[in-house]
């Protein structure tokens, strides 16, 4: 065969495969290296999603066909508390840090309307880690102040994802608070648990405000990855104390465990439990079982469960410990119900602060 002919074949040939995949994009199997080829399923009817605020969790889905959801959020930047005797300047996903918990089902069409505030200094946008498309959103959803865009997408990829704004400068967006996670719930559901909460660790690098005024971000220190708060669902103590998750002595337990980073990664893990299944990096599938400790990267999500089989305090932290005991990391699930001493009982010795 002639160096001509054999060109002319391999781009026939090329043209070809390419047609192949075009007709096949969306069918329903599994190409040689594993990678889906998707089926779009029809869509039925219309609903607003239920939103929730951490440590809330909406309902899980319970229908078995896919629907176009739709999706109100708005940007909004408040002072909130951030530590004891500490304000701060946060930038949020629905007036809230992280922002608000949103659960579809694989292959819904989300209609996202996201909305700036008209008070808001500077523009906003939003990048779902759970779109296939441009910037994951963001190249369609710059908003400004008072203004309002709107994003449709399929729901492709069933899994736990991170959301964020992701405006120029994306550090100072994110390390301002603006995070959030996205559920997209396999299409055959999820196992049924007792409890669900919604745990997002993040770090602050805070810059004191003159006084009478509140903190802000400290580009800085967020450049040289010396946080001075890491904290679970926005603030110190946010569950902790009278804030604590709550649950029964054997019920099972599902945490929704996001990172919004901006910087560090997570080695996330509850004291007096172990994870009897762990979701790695936020998948649809249980990766490991009886894991002590997970890692959670910046930017990403896992998915832990445990049933609770000893009244007491689990307590929630990042075991990169000077964080958890320095800098705020610390959360806490109060377990009533009777005791089990088959479990768990101290035979002799002294009694110690729990921590």
């Amino acid at each position: 065969m002639s160096l001509t002919r054999k060109f002319k074949w391999i781009s026939f040939a090329s043209l070809i495969g390419a047609t192949v995949l075009v007709a096949s994009a969306w069918r329903f199997n599994i190409d040689p290296i594993g990678i889906p080829n998707r089926d779009l399923p029809p869509i039925k009817g219309e609903e607003r999603a239920v939103l929730t605020s951490a440590p809330n969790v909406p309902a899980p889905i319970t229908r078995d066909y896919a629907t176009k959801v739709i999706v109100e959020l708005e940007t909004i930047e408040k002072t909130m508390r951030l530590a004891d005797s500490v304000d701060y300047t946060f930038w949020t996903f629905g007036g809230n840090v992280p922002g608000n918990f949103i659960r579809v089902r694989e292959g819904d069409l989300v209609e996202l309307r996201l909305k700036n505030a008209h008070h808001s200094s500077v523009p906003h946008n939003i990048d779902l880690h759970a779109v296939t498309g441009p910037g994951g959103g963001a190249a369609a959803t710059l908003t400004m102040p008072g203004g309002e865009s709107v994003l449709s997408f399929r729901a492709l990829n069933p899994g736990l994802y991170v959301y964020h704004c992701a405006v120029s400068p994306v550090p100072m967006h994110i390390g301002n608070g603006m995070y959030g996670l996205i559920l997209v719930e396999p299409k055959d559901g999820m196992p049924k648990v007792d409890r669900e909460f919604y745990v997002m660790q993040s770090e602050f690098y805070v810059k004191p405000g003159e006084k009478g005024k509140p903190a802000t971000l400290d580009m800085q220190k967020g450049i040289d990855e010396k946080p001075t708060y890491v904290v679970f669902n926005g603030s110190v103590g946010a569950i902790a104390g009278e804030n604590a998750l709550k649950a029964n002595v054997g019920e099972s337990i599902r945490l929704f465990v996001g990172n919004g980073g901006p910087n560090l990664i997570s080695s996330f893990h509850v004291i007096g439990e172990v994870f009897d299944n762990v979701y790695g990096e936020g998948g649809s599938l249980v990766s490991q079982q009886n894991v002590q400790t997970t890692l959670v990267p910046a930017g990403g999500a896992a998915m832990v469960e445990f049933r609770a089989e000893k009244p007491g305090t689990l307590v929630i932290v990042d075991h990169s410990i000077f964080r958890a005991f320095n800098k705020g990391a610390i959360g806490m699930i109060n377990v009533t119900g009777n005791d089990n001493p088959e479990v768990y009982k101290q035979v002799k010795g002294l009694g110690m602060a729990k921590h």
